[in-house]
């Protein structure tokens, strides 16, 4: 495991100097060029784990992927007797004990702009795929807080945020043109719910149902994968991913392998942690009724009818 840490930790560096090394070549162009060569070049790195994945999980960002990765990465430790803490990467895991499906996690934010295709989900039609799905109104106001108090600087323009430290209200951020707007995450949906007959392998799991039904779920998911667990191997892994031990281990920076992922950006911030409130409907405690009735309107219009959303 301490190999596999290693090897990790030598991706990653690799990456970082790959885009360090970008910008200083495009150094004195338009801001706007740098960032269209940035992301294609982090959609040449998604694209090829794509390609060799076994097991693809996609989700809009804010939509509880920490979450599941701690369930899973506990189950796979369980069944293999992996070490404490260790926590599933690409194919660490799979180095260890090949019955492990090397397993992207991955937001699908930057593929598009290496292969040129915006319109379809071409790359994933042969993946064994599994789209964690969340209500966009909860994202997008835990997107609201990621963007004030834990988004790097580097990440604000590359997905479109606003300007860090814009004067905007965390209705006008839901509502509006950004990122982490619901728009944005209603995009997201809708495209692959267009696109989902074409898919060989596609699994919808939705966050909410997994909050309510965490052993169920799980499970479903894991035939899925083509996973054979235990029963107590399951019930081992939903105990271990509650949302109060996430809350301990966060707070404790118990999870420090999973680098700067599992650990709060202030500590005197409850809004700075990743593991924040985990509330189903959670939006609505923070506006007016005449708000909420704006914002589930807009979902009503916009939002497929795959995800059940009202």
């Amino acid at each position: 495991m301490a190999f596999q840490n290693v090897r990790q930790a030598l991706q990653t560096a690799s990456k970082k100097l790959s885009r360090r090394a970008l910008h200083w070549r495009m150094r004195g162009q338009p801001e706007a060029d740098i960032l269209v060569a940035e992301r294609k070049l982090r959609g040449v790195e998604q694209f090829d784990k794509l390609h060799r994945a076994d097991v693809v999980i996609v989700s809009f960002g804010k939509s509880g992927r920490t979450w599941l990765r701690v369930m899973i990465s506990h189950l796979f430790r369980v069944m293999y007797k992996f070490p404490e803490n260790a926590i599933l990467g690409f194919d660490n895991f799979h180095n260890l004990n090949r019955e492990v499906p090397k397993t992207f996690f991955t937001h699908d934010n930057y593929i598009k702009d290496f292969t040129g295709d915006f319109d379809t989900k071409a790359p994933f039609y042969d993946k064994r795929v599994i789209l964690l799905a969340r209500d966009p109104r909860d994202v997008a106001v835990s997107q609201f807080f990621q963007w004030k108090f834990r988004v790097k600087s580097t990440k604000i323009a590359i997905n479109n945020y606003p300007p860090r430290g814009s004067d905007i209200s965390l209705f006008d951020f839901v509502m509006g043109d950004n990122g982490g707007s619901m728009q944005a995450v209603t995009d997201y949906l809708n495209l692959w719910a267009r696109e989902v007959d074409k898919m060989e392998c596609f699994h919808l799991l939705r966050y909410e149902d997994l909050r309510a039904r965490p052993r169920e779920e799980l499970r479903r998911m894991l035939d899925f994968m083509q996973v054979d667990a235990t029963e107590t191997q399951v019930n081992a892994a939903v105990d271990y991913s509650s949302y109060e031990n996430m809350k301990k281990m966060e707070g404790s920076q118990q999870l420090r392998l999973a680098g700067g992922r599992m650990m709060p950006r202030d500590k005197d911030n409850p809004d700075s942690f990743k593991v924040r409130r985990a509330k189903v409907g959670g939006y609505r405690d923070y506006f007016t009724d005449e708000e909420v009735a704006t914002i589930d309107a807009r979902l009503a219009d916009t939002l497929a009818p795959l995800f059940n959303y009202k």
